[in-house]
């Protein structure tokens, strides 16, 4: 007599994809929970002959006997179907109904167990309750209790040795697929918990990433229409066809910060180290402060290209916002690891100032492909910054 709720009374416990507590995750549960109790029913039916037993009038005591057996088939069910549905610490109520099922099923097999019906089997039924509602260790010893109380029934009603053996493996056959069932049920809400942690991670990652490449796109592309809005109206005045160029470039600017934009939101984009040393150089000549690029003849490996071309993108930015420089070097070289060294000869940094979110979004692109990112305010006056990354290009 095994009863092998497992399909039904794993749907039971499964999770839903609702939001915990809300009113769709709650009918979602009693859905469950109705669907567990339905199948574990259904796996009743070696209790048949016992119930056959009492409207034959087999027993002593039919009313007696049937009330018991409706008694305990009740509360069977619902205390199977919430050990399942619950979690690893049973409630004081869960707890309480089984005890009241367990002493009617042991009072039904003592005062019943020698006549037809097979009455000492309901104690298997409480075996597979009492596992599904604790968890380990607790199970093993409510397993280990019951089969103690089926042997002790079996020899009571003076049962042969064979027939005792037989009920014995079945209550332990049980309770070892329950046990298993519920660790299955406990990996698969963990896996759930899991994924649904993870997409939250991978939505609050592309957050940051539209965020920061909004940030380093528009913020350069601002401050170079900066920069040429004002040398436009200081030839405005004497230069009309200077200015006019300046202007058309203005233009020309902000519909490549247009597209740019497209491309962030598209999830298309990478930088190119070459055209971004050209636009930085371009832009610093334009704010009045004297570019110096040194660069080596071999090319970038594709990650690094992409990550020092941000590099190069921010570190211009702020040397044309912030620094008030005079002139500005930029110096690529290799050794064991591929460097970017940004210098100003402008007033630095203040002492209580805090990195800005360009600077905090560029770490985190060199870490991306293992490489870092650091800053130093000289004494003298100007502003280093520094991007490191592996040679080959990746952690």
């Amino acid at each position: 007599m095994t009863p092998p709720f497992l399909d039904g009374l794993s749907r039971a416990g499964a999770t839903s994809s609702h939001p915990p507590g809300s009113a769709a995750s709650a009918a979602a549960r009693r859905r469950g929970q109705r669907r567990g109790a339905l199948f574990a029913a259904l796996w009743l039916w070696p209790l048949a002959p016992t119930a056959h037993a009492v409207l034959a009038g087999d027993v002593s005591a039919p009313v007696v006997a049937g009330l018991g057996l409706a008694v305990f088939v009740g509360v069977y069910l619902f205390v199977v179907v919430q050990g399942f549905s619950s979690g690893a610490r049973p409630s004081l109520r869960n707890q309480a109904l089984l005890g009241l099922v367990t002493v009617v099923g042991v009072a039904l097999g003592a005062a019943f167990g020698g006549q037809p019906g097979g009455w000492v089997g309901l104690v298997l039924y409480l075996a597979a309750a009492g596992v599904a509602l604790y968890s380990l260790p607790a199970a093993y010893l409510w397993l280990a209790a019951m089969v103690a109380v089926q042997i002790g029934l079996g020899l009571l009603h003076s049962e042969p040795a064979k027939e005792i053996a037989e009920s014995v493996f079945n209550t332990v056959m049980a309770g070892a697929l329950i046990m298993v069932v519920r660790r299955m049920m406990r990996l698969i809400r963990e896996l759930s918990a899991t994924r649904e942690e993870l997409a939250r991670a991978a939505v609050e990652g592309e957050r940051l990433r539209f965020a920061r490449d909004l940030h380093d796109l528009l913020g350069h592309s601002l401050s170079l229409i900066v920069v040429k809005a004002e040398v436009v109206r200081r030839t405005a005045g004497r230069d009309a066809s200077a200015a006019a160029r300046e202007a058309a470039e203005i233009e020309q600017i902000g519909r490549t910060a247009l597209a740019e934009v497209r491309q962030a939101v598209s999830g298309y984009r990478a930088r190119a180290f070459a055209a971004e040393l050209a636009t930085a150089g371009a832009a610093l000549t334009d704010a009045g402060i004297e570019p110096t690029v040194r660069t080596t003849a071999e090319a970038l490996p594709a990650a690094v290209d992409d990550a020092f071309a941000w590099a190069v993108r921010e570190a211009a930015t702020n040397v044309i916002r912030h620094s008030g420089a005079g002139s500005c070097v930029i110096a690529l070289s290799r050794t064991d690891h591929w460097q970017l060294e940004v210098r100003d000869d402008g007033r630095g940094i203040p002492a209580d100032a805090t990195p800005g979110n360009g600077l905090r979004g560029l770490a985190e692109r060199l870490a991306l492909v293992g490489g870092s990112l650091s800053t130093v305010d000289l004494s003298g006056g100007g502003f280093v910054l520094r991007a490191t990354a592996p040679a080959g290009g990746h952690a």
